[in-house]
């Protein structure tokens, strides 16, 4: 064949040279269609073989070499070899890739490395096999079972701009006993007969290398030889002296000595024959000694050519100057730190040259020490080692030195890259490797374990020097000469198989190939983790010292998968201690020959785990939620792994698939488990009857089973729905085929359409939840149906731009075939949220129907064909989704619990002791089967029914649905309250609210659809699956559990915490509305359990506003357990400066490097405070606090606590993250308001339940399921600057001695909403957040602008306080407080603003008006003048809702005037009349009320300061006269309840009395 290439080429490239050369033209400007084959196909065996002539730096990436079946005269040429398809292997970097996918990720040399006149070859094997050739060297198969018939393509891409074909032959007869068919067990034998170059017939087998590592060290024992028919023993012989012996570091660096041999050295060998000189880098002579049986002229011509090269003498080796505590041995190649346990620095050394541009210098760690914090560090420096003062640590020297620290690059001692990369240098391990290269262009960069990080520098002197700082737990390390990884690798294994047990043994016991004739099933492999042990003959894997240690029990299998080859593992034993559990996966690396880390997700290449509810691949996470969470799995659970024949990875939990995981994974690959955390035991399950994994159809890629335990609806043929196989270049379908995701979601905003598996039936609802979404991109979620097959579709890059068959929503506007045919429809999914539910609905007659978090939006089109598939376009914010139990069975990993059905089992009734309910009930029900059957008789409503009993604590009552009507709209109500039933009349059909939404006598907590209400108001929205759309046959539950939560259940599946602050004495009680008209009871009044029942958290005694006199709540701050001491840890953020015996914490420098951790655990109810000492008002945001669950002693802090992902549980602002992922908002107060002098406090209760302390109030539950040990977690972040560990007792605000009290425990008239004049309760004033709440800063400006007189107010600041959300939780506010005598409930004006006003003199100093009630007005701007000028309500005031006029008799005395009733007499009697009415004034307890627009008109404002517009209301807060007023009902015609609290008929309040009335307050609220 002519080495020549085919005329037709890319359209950039130029022919010249016969056709020998190609040139890419416009090589700065272009970096593409550089596309050349050859002129004929390619002969077996033949190597196209071209020379880089030119390359440029402009661009990234470079040549690529490969072959295809297309046939160059009729090719369309694409931009680049990688879009060939059709039949194409390309080599690209290190990466092989089949038809544009990557088949091969480590391959050979990386093309992108090589220079100009580097030659670079394909070859098509007689078997069918790729091989690349780099500079005549075989780099093995890439590829097997390629066809005949293949063109060679070669691409300059990149950075190579030129190239010229050199030959088209086979390889010479030399090379040919190379090639890897042969070469492969030529060099494994090589492996074993060769150690340090010398041959088994030459120097007399394996003990004569020992012989030589001996000589090396100065000591040479003659070892006597193995007996020709001894196979190797399985020790090394006892008559062997133990300094013979080496360790694998030793034998490495003989090895690395044994090739430094100078061209000298080869002479004397010749010239001497029984003496072997070994020259070290730096030209001294090593110790020689005297070798029988070494033939003459075999040792330094033998060891040169395993060298393929010769060292000079200036090889890099340490300066002998270097710090003080270091000690040089090696010929000043390793460098070792003295007093590794008592000093932590003084450890610097540097070359003793300069580094030569494009060279490399790589050290190795040879140990570690686990005392300090922090560990090696390494980079260069302009100071000459000869002159320099050496530092305590090299980061101290602030010229001329740029040192890669942890993650991050400091230059001069100061960070400039806090993240540079992946890897830590803390967190490495001995036996890693790191290396850095000054490149020829002044760019500095570094490798970890042979992988370039990129660029740490771009400009450095020309002159510098390496240097390493063994800091911390960092000892010793020495130099590596030999920088070829790959070499490196194999000369590992060679060593490793010399010091192992099995040296000595004939070759095929070596081959990874299992003997036929012996036992093929999986076990695990002998050689695993530090912390390991494998037991029953291979089957079961164990940490012995599970309790002591929480990692290092990684094992893997003896032999590789096959593809669609289980393997599964059983769960033996479990440990509480710690957090974390097992992990599963596969990994490339054989592990006779791989150094085991300590857990198996610091492995950065060829691993994939499943980790959590995660997948991580590389150490990197690619799926968030995947499947069920590991960490909840039990003792007898299992886990499994499967490869399939299409290189998709498949994960088991207890037998169920999870669908697929990755894609890609090469086969060959070993089983993983790592024993982590609790898990301690597994055993490898044998002959595995696991369901045929699904196959990819058009049903989709998992259709569940009706017995699965995700299945909500058993059989139902509905719940098959899930998203189909096929679908947009960037989405990603997981978890069984219920969950889409966009990986790359900040850097790709399209090219993410998913597509249901098959047709929506009539009236069948698709219905999605968001589950992620960022705020990078504009527009969102996109939603509607299409009638074209899945199979049939072309996935565009966004849906709208399919012209036919499609009808999409996106943001208001109703689309058809790409355009708009309807605007402002009902909703805008642009500004839908995560939690939001999206459904769509074709109905019989062909409309379709959005439904937004289950409510019906109305028609959005008609006229749709009868076969429709569901779409779902994940463009810009939205991410993930995943499809919701109302149209397909709901997985656990959506759950709040995460918990798989093996590891909790379901409550089943127990006979004999079923639940009942109550002969009290709604007056349409009637009941069947002594009290365990309910029947709705009549209507859709007044069905409400009780459980006969006050339930226990975490005692479940579930029904079973009997019966539905369709007629009815709606459904099941189910919930908890503190009515009980026996207080009822003896005929509650008259008492009882015709449904449970509207049962506000006493407070109660319930599920509507998926909300969540607390006496009828909304307290949380889109919670677990809705009610709404239950069947016959499922079954729903309620249980108060011993945190005060309640949860629901579905079908036995808890839903998670629906409401907290549950009373303790509660019935559950449930409404048969709507469509449910009859249940029947199926749970029991006996735990299954008892052990299960759990002592009540302390947040059990907390005050509830239903209750009116309560005793002070003793403990209600829990003491620090008396020998508990707790103190900040020495490691910590790098701007921390601890101080008073590290109880006081600052940061001294930035905004962030200020994380903190305790050096002691928290234990069980203890709490933990400390107090905010300083803020900076320069910055933004501020501290954040919460537990982590592991060890924080050799914990690499970020530059903040969100950055931390595991065993993470944090607070921020208002809202709970668990690893940086949101899963709860609006808890609490906002953390970014609180001013100095707060004290912030984490308590773990004795349900492992997380709870925040805000001045010693309780919060309620933030997180459940927190590991022990778990260490509390400050990060001073933003303002927050200073804090302080607060080590006695603090008082609670309104307690003394750390009781803390109720506002409704204090004397009766003491309290007016936290504030009191002479001997009434009054807040802290470092606890009242006046001084740096903006809300309240804005509604002093608004008051500002009024030019109301000071005078009217009280001088006193402290006596303002601020209702906003922030502000009342801070202050740990109840809703609602008494006043008076009798006392009198009032509400809290929570969002508004109060500035006290000036009390008159007489009133000031009686004490009648404090047993006065509290009472609101709304009134104008226009009023709020005249009204302080006489100092209370008014006749005449603009205000709508102050005064009306009123007639003097009546008969109630306060009664409306008749109607017109004056308008008979005359204008004179008129007059008459006026002058004898008296003025009325309305009031009410609630501003709820008073503050409605039409009683307090809205103004708007201009902000001075912001000069952003407002609107802002102004009301008063007043004191009102017992027995001066009359209640009435409102006079709005409000159907809806106004206030919970107060009934709509005694919401208003009549006063004709001008003396009943004080002004205390001045209320504002701006929005």
């Amino acid at each position: 064949m002519a080495a020549e290439l085919h005329p037709c080429s890319g359209k950039l490239i130029g022919l010249s040279n016969s056709n020998r050369t190609a040139q890419r033209n416009q090589p700065v400007q272009e970096f593409n269609h550089g596309l050349v084959l050859s002129r004929e196909p390619l002969k077996d065996r033949d190597v196209f073989t071209v020379r880089i002539d030119k390359k440029v730096n402009s661009w990234s990436g470079s040549i690529e070499i490969g072959v295809t079946s297309l046939d160059p005269a009729g090719l369309d040429f694409p931009s680049s070899a990688t879009g060939l398809k059709g039949g194409s292997w390309i080599v690209s970097g290190c990466s092989v890739l089949r038809d544009g996918r990557s088949v091969l990720e480590e391959y050979g040399r990386d093309l992108d490395q090589l220079s100009e006149g580097d030659r670079v070859g394909i070859q098509r094997s007689a078997h069918g096999e790729l091989h690349l050739w780099v500079n005549g060297q075989d780099c093995g198969a890439a590829a097997s079972g390629l066809p005949t018939g293949l063109w060679a393509v070669v691409d300059l891409y990149g950075k190579c701009t030129q190239v010229t074909v050199v030959s088209c032959e086979p390889p010479s007869l030399a090379e040919r006993d190379t090639e890897r068919e042969t070469v492969e067990e030529q060099q494994e034998e090589e492996e074993e007969e060769v150690v340090c170059g010398v041959r088994e017939g030459e120097f007399g087998g394996l003990t004569s290398a020992v012989n030589l590592a001996a000589a090396t060290n100065g000591t040479l024992e003659e070892v006597p030889e193995l007996p020709p028919t001894h196979n190797r023993p399985d020790k090394f012989l006892n008559n062997l002296e133990p300094e013979t012996v080496l360790t694998e570091h030793q034998l490495f660096d003989v090895l690395n000595n044994a090739i430094e041999v100078e061209g000298t050295g080869g002479a004397a060998a010749e010239e001497d024959p029984l003496t072997v000189t070994v020259v070290t880098a730096g030209g001294g002579t090593g110790n020689t000694g005297s070798v029988n049986n070494i033939p003459a002229g075999g040792g330094g011509a033998r060891l040169g050519a395993v060298t393929g090269g010769m060292l000079t003498n200036d090889a890099l080796l340490f300066h002998e100057k270097c710090g003080t505590l270091i000690k040089l041995s090696n010929n000043n190649k390793t460098a070792e730190r003295r007093r590794p346990l008592d000093e932590f620095n003084n450890g610097v050394v540097m070359t003793n040259r300069p580094l030569r541009h494009n060279e490399m210098f790589e050290i190795r760690i040879d140990k570690l020490v686990d005392k300090w914090s922090g560990s090696i560090e390494i980079g260069v420096t302009t100071h000459n080692p000869n002159n320099l003062d050496y530092p305590a640590t090299m980061t101290n020297l602030r010229s001329g030195t740029i040192m890669m620290s942890g993650c991050g690059i400091l230059t001069n001692g100061k960070g400039t890259r806090r993240e540079y990369c992946e890897f830590s240098l803390d967190e490495l391990q001995e036996g890693d490797h790191i290396g850095l290269m000054h490149k020829a262009s002044g760019a500095l960069h570094f490798y970890i374990n042979g992988i370039d990080q990129g660029v740490a520098a771009a400009q450095t002197p020309a002159v510098v020097y390496g240097v390493v700082d063994l800091y911390g737990m960092a000892v010793k390390v020495t130099i590596v000469h030999n920088h070829n990884h790959s070499d490196r690798l194999r000369r590992n294994n060679a060593i490793m198989r010399a010091l192992s047990p099995d040296v000595g043994r004939p070759r095929p016991a070596l081959s990874l190939t299992p003997d036929p004739d012996a036992p093929d099933r999986l076990l695990f492999h002998s050689n695993c983790g530090q912390k390991a042990a494998i037991i029953s003959e291979g089957r079961t894997a164990l940490r012995p010292h599970a309790t002591d240690d929480f990692n290092h029990g990684v094992v893997l299998s003896g032999r590789p998968l096959r593809s669609n080859e289980v393997f599964q593992v059983r769960i033996d034993k479990m440990v509480d201690k710690w957090a974390g559990s097992i992990e599963i996966g596969v990994t490339t690396h054989n592990p006779a020959y791989l150094q085991l880390p300590s857990t198996m997700t610091n492995l950065r290449s060829g691993t994939w785990m499943m980790t959590g509810n995660g997948v991580m691949h590389n150490g990197t996470t690619i799926l968030d939620e995947y499947g069920h969470n590991l960490d909840r799995l039990k003792a007898g659970d299992t886990v499994g792994v499967v490869r399939k024949e299409d290189g998709s990875l498949h994960f088991f939990v207890n037998g169920v698939a999870q669908g697929p995981a990755a894609w890609n994974v090469p086969p060959s690959v070993y089983a993983v488990v790592d024993l982590y955390g609790q898990a301690a035991q597994a055993t490898i399950m044998d002959d595995v009857d696991l369901p045929p994994l699904p196959e990819d159809s058009s049903e989709g890629p998992t259709v569940m089973s009706p017995s699965s335990p995700c299945s909500v609806a058993g059989g139902n043929s509905a719940n098959d729905l899930r998203f189909h196989q096929l679908h947009g270049t960037n989405a990603v379908i997981t978890n069984g085929g219920r969950t889409a995701l966009r990986q790359n979601c900040r850097s790709e905003f399209n090219d993410a359409i998913v597509i249901s598996n098959r047709c929506l039936r009539d009236g069948e609802l698709f219905e999605i939840v968001i589950q992620k979404m960022v705020d990078r991109w504009s527009g969102s979620i996109e939603a509607g149906v299409t009638a074209i097959r899945p199979e049939e579709l072309e996935f565009p890059n966004t849906m709208t731009d399919i012209d036919y068959d499609t009808w999409m929503l996106s943001g208001t506007a109703i689309m058809q075939d790409g355009n708009t045919m309807r605007n402002n429809y009902g909703c805008d999914l642009d500004t839908l949220t995560t939690g939001s539910r999206i459904g769509m609905m074709r109905s019989a007659t062909g409309d379709l129907h959005y439904y937004i978090n289950g409510v019906d939006q109305g028609v959005a089109c008609t006229g749709l064909p009868p076969e429709v598939y569901a779409v779902i376009d994940l463009y810009g914010q939205c991410v993930q989704v995943s499809i919701t139990s109302s149209s397909g069975p709901q997985d656990n990993s959506l759950c709040t619990s995460n918990i798989t059905e093996k590891s909790f089992p379901v409550h089943s009734p127990v006979a004999g002791v079923a639940h009942r309910l109550h002969s009290k009930h709604g007056k349409n029900v009637v009941l069947l089967g002594d009290g365990c059957q309910a029947v709705r008789v009549g209507g859709y409503a007044h069905a409400i029914v009780f459980s006969a009993k006050e339930l226990k604590t975490d005692e479940l009552f579930e029904v079973k649905i009997d019966e539905v009507d369709d007629q009815w709209s709606g459904s099941l109500h189910m919930g908890l309250t503190t009515l009980a039933p026996p207080e009822l009349p003896s005929c509650p059909m008259s008492g009882l609210s015709p449904s449970l939404t509207q049962l506000r006598s006493k407070v109660t907590w319930l599920l509507a659809g998926s909300e969540v209400r607390r006496n009828g108001l909304l307290q949380r929205q889109n919670y677990g699956a809705s009610l709404d759309r239950l069947m016959v046959g499922n079954r729903v539950g309620v249980k108060r559990c011993s945190d005060d939560t309640m949860h629901v259940l579905i079908d036995g599946e808890d839903m998670g915490p629906a409401a907290t602050a549950v009373a303790k004495n509660v019935y559950a009680v449930l409404d048969l509305y709507g469509r449910v008209t009859a249940v029947s009871i199926v749970s029991s009044s006996v735990l299954e359990d008892a052990g299960s029942v759990k002592a009540p958290s302390l947040s059990s005694d907390s005050c509830s506003e239903g209750e009116e006199d309560r005793t002070p709540v003793e403990g209600g701050e829990p003491a620090l357990a008396p020998n508990t001491v707790m103190a900040f840890l020495e490691n910590h953020g790098k701007n921390i400066q601890l101080s008073h015996q590290n109880l006081t914490a600052a940061r001294v420098s930035s905004y962030n490097q200020g994380l903190l951790v305790t050096a002691q655990p928290l234990p069980r109810q203890q709490l933990f405070q400390f107090q905010i000492d300083r803020l900076n008002a320069s910055w933004t945001s501020s501290l954040s606090l919460g537990v982590i669950g592991h060890s924080p002693d050799r914990l690499n802090f970020p530059s903040t606590a969100c950055c931390l992902k595991r065993s993470v549980w944090l607070l921020q602002r208002d809202s709970v993250f668990h690893n940086s992922l949101k899963i709860c908002e609006n808890y609490g107060p906002n953390l970014d308001t609180c001013p100095e002098g707060t004290v912030l406090g984490l308590l773990v209760d004795g349900n492992s339940c997380l709870h925040l302390y805000v001045n010693g109030m309780d919060q309620g539950v933030a997180a459940q399921d927190i590991p022990m040990p778990c260490y509390p977690l400050v990060d001073l972040y933003g303002q927050c600057e200073q804090v302080t560990i607060v080590t006695n007792n603090v008082s609670t605000v309104g307690g003394e001695s750390g009781e803390a009290h109720c506002q409704g425990d204090m004397e009766k008239a003491d309290m007016v909403d936290g504030i009191k004049e002479s001997v009434c309760w009054t807040p802290h004033s470092e606890v009242n957040p006046n001084k740096t709440c903006e809300y309240q800063a804005l509604c002093s400006r608004f008051k500002d602008l009024l030019t109301l007189p000071d005078g009217y107010f009280n001088e006193d600041a402290k006596y303002n306080l601020c209702y906003c959300e922030s502000c009342h939780k801070l202050r740990g506010d109840e809703s609602y407080c008494k006043r008076g005598e009798p006392p009198r409930d009032y509400a809290l004006p929570f969002g508004w603003c109060r500035f006290a006003l000036r009390i008159k003199p007489h009133c000031e100093v009686s004490n009648s008006f404090k047993k006065w009630h509290i009472a609101y007005a709304g009134t104008s701007v226009g009023a709020l003048r005249r009204t302080l000028d006489h100092a209370q309500l008014l006749s005449g005031t603009s205000s709508i809702f102050s005064v009306s006029p009123v007639k003097t008799e009546g008969p109630n005395g306060y009664s409306e005037p008749e109607e017109n009733s004056s308008n008979s007499l005359p204008d004179r009697d008129r007059e008459r009349d006026r002058a004898r009415e008296v003025p009325r004034v309305q009031l009410s307890p609630t501003m709820r009320y008073s503050g409605l627009e039409m009683f307090a008109p809205k103004v708007q404002f201009r902000d001075p300061r912001s000069h952003r517009c407002h609107q802002a209301q102004v009301g008063f807060q007043v004191c009102v006269r017992p027995g001066s007023y009359k209640e009435g009902p409102q006079t709005l015609g409000a159907s809806e309840p106004l206030d919970p609290r107060f009934s709509n008929t005694e919401i208003e309040w009549v006063t004709k009395d001008q003396g009943g009335t004080l002004l205390y307050g001045l209320l504002i609220r701006v929005e």
